[in-house]
């Protein structure tokens, strides 16, 4: 036998028919805010070699479903959850004709609360869709980060610009019919390679053609004539061959890796009249590649390479690898510094300590600096190998350090020339930009941007040239002390 379910019980003042329309009221107004979905609160393309990002910021999470299309390359991206409006057409307009990876991008209602993105791309990619949560000063974004299928090789582009700038000068040089317009680099001195080149010069080897006939078997000899010979006139002594001067005349580049901070989604600390430290910072780094590229040292030439060299976010552990890959000779990382207080000023330079901050406030900015992962927006899950990543950050040697170290004092004498000093030495700080095990790193705090009057300085064109001049001259005085160690790496 059944049992009558009993009556559940209805809130005081409210009959049945009352609480059944409340419910109702309740589920469309959920639905209404369901069916609004979320609302962007800005769309970002950040174009670069390395790779092209495009962000949807928005106040809720999205969802994303990518597709990627081989041929012709491109990326389809359904975002749920999403209406169009006039701040997604906005992507359209903010794709720049220099992009090297994003050739146009379409935006459409695919379906009711669809909206599809396409992305035409200008070269195979490995697209990486990813969100981030909140993160001052931003709210959720849908980061979508195009990298080309082939990887730039940042240590070949260097060396094609060394020859570039040869084949011009050797132009130059014919021109102008001098041969001694171009004097070539010192080189290591090469004893054996001496020997070789002696004899090459001494006696000549004899051509493809001449070896061939020698190891041939020889013909009869034949009959002496009747006449007499003539003696064999005297032949003038070649010229040595221009091919055995030069061919080993190589360039030692000595190569300088600069690290603009921050960069793309990743602003960097902001002055009080709004001068933001990624714009600086990557002016100063220009200022000081254009002095390095035109210098030598010991004979051989210099060459700048930047870890970013426009407004794009570079994660941490790639710019440590990116030095390495180019093998650089030094690393130094530029930054404009920050306080909670506007009293705050001065220049600094910091190394790198496997025991501890030298401050609290070497502490404190290293804990800042080393959050800019969380901002910049880093795809955790897109690391092809975090323990390998992990090791690289965690490596660090004690020579490293106390050639940074040396780095540093040359670097903050020429600084202290010139401008103010927060402190007089070089201090110490677990940086994560600073952990490369075999280059002597540093990381050199142009000013307090958050002190009106460094800001001021910090804007001036006038200042930006006299900090690189004074970064130069740090450089050339290191060098001379602490000589280049030999590399494999040549033209």
């Amino acid at each position: 036998m059944s049992k009558t379910p009993s009556s559940t019980p209805v809130p005081f003042g409210l009959s049945r028919r009352s609480l059944l329309q409340a419910g109702g009221v309740v589920l469309l107004l959920g639905r209404q805010h369901l069916a609004q979905g979320a609302s962007i609160v800005a769309v970002r393309v950040w174009p670069a070699p390395d790779y092209s990002r495009v962000t949807l910021e928005s106040d809720i999470p999205l969802t994303a479903k990518p597709v990627f299309v081989p041929s012709p390359p491109r990326l389809a991206v359904d975002v749920e959850g999403l209406d169009l409006n006039p701040a997604l057409k906005e992507l359209v307009a903010k794709v720049r004709p220099d992009d090297p990876n994003i050739a146009s991008i379409r935006v459409g209602q695919f379906a009711p609360g669809v909206v599809r993105l396409v992305i035409d791309l200008k070269q195979e990619a490995r697209p990486q869709v990813f969100t981030l949560p909140p993160i001052s000063p931003y709210k959720n974004r849908l980061v979508l980060d195009l990298y080309p299928a082939k990887a730039v090789d940042p240590l070949a582009d260097l060396i094609a610009d060394r020859l570039r700038e040869v084949r011009s000068g050797t132009a130059v040089a014919a021109a102008a019919g001098s041969t001694d317009a171009i004097t070539a680099p010192a080189e290591a001195s090469d004893p054996l390679g001496d020997l070789i080149a002696q004899r090459s010069t001494a006696t000549p080897t004899p051509p493809p053609v001449a070896i061939a006939q020698a190891q041939a078997p020889l013909p009869p000899r034949p009959a002496p004539a009747p006449t007499p010979v003539p003696p064999p006139v005297p032949r003038p002594t070649p010229a040595p061959s221009a091919n055995i001067a030069t061919s080993r005349r190589t360039d030692r580049i000595i190569i300088v890796a600069l690290d603009p901070g921050h960069g793309g989604e990743d602003p960097g600390a902001t002055g009080p009249s709004g001068l933001r430290e990624k714009d600086v910072v990557l002016k100063i780094g220009h200022l000081l590649r254009e002095r390095i590229n035109d210098a030598h040292i010991g004979g051989n030439p210099m060459r700048a390479f930047m870890t970013r060299d426009a407004d794009f976010f570079v994660p941490l552990a790639t710019r440590v690898d990116k030095a390495r890959r180019v093998q650089a000779d030094l690393f130094i990382s530029i930054h404009a510094d920050a306080f909670t207080t506007p009293a705050a000023r001065g220049a600094s330079v910091f190394a790198l300590s496997e025991r501890g901050a030298s401050s609290t406030a070497a502490r404190w900015l290293a804990n800042k600096e080393n959050q800019a992962d969380l901002v910049g927006g880093l795809n955790v899950g897109g690391l092809q190998d975090q323990h390998v990543q992990r090791m690289l950050l965690d490596m660090s040697t004690t020579a490293q350090i106390k050639d940074s170290l040396k780095l540093g004092n040359s670097l903050l004498g020429e600084i202290g020339s010139m401008a103010k000093l927060h402190k007089s030495k070089v201090e110490q700080a677990g940086f994560a930009v600073l952990k490369a095990p075999d280059i002597p790193s540093v990381l050199v705090e142009t000013a307090f941007i958050s002190n009106p009057e460094e800001e001021a300085k910090l804007r001036s064109s006038a200042y930006q040239q006299q900090l690189a001049d004074a970064l130069m001259v740090g450089i050339r005085k290191y060098f001379a002390h602490n000589p280049p160690l030999a590399r494999s790496r040549s033209v």
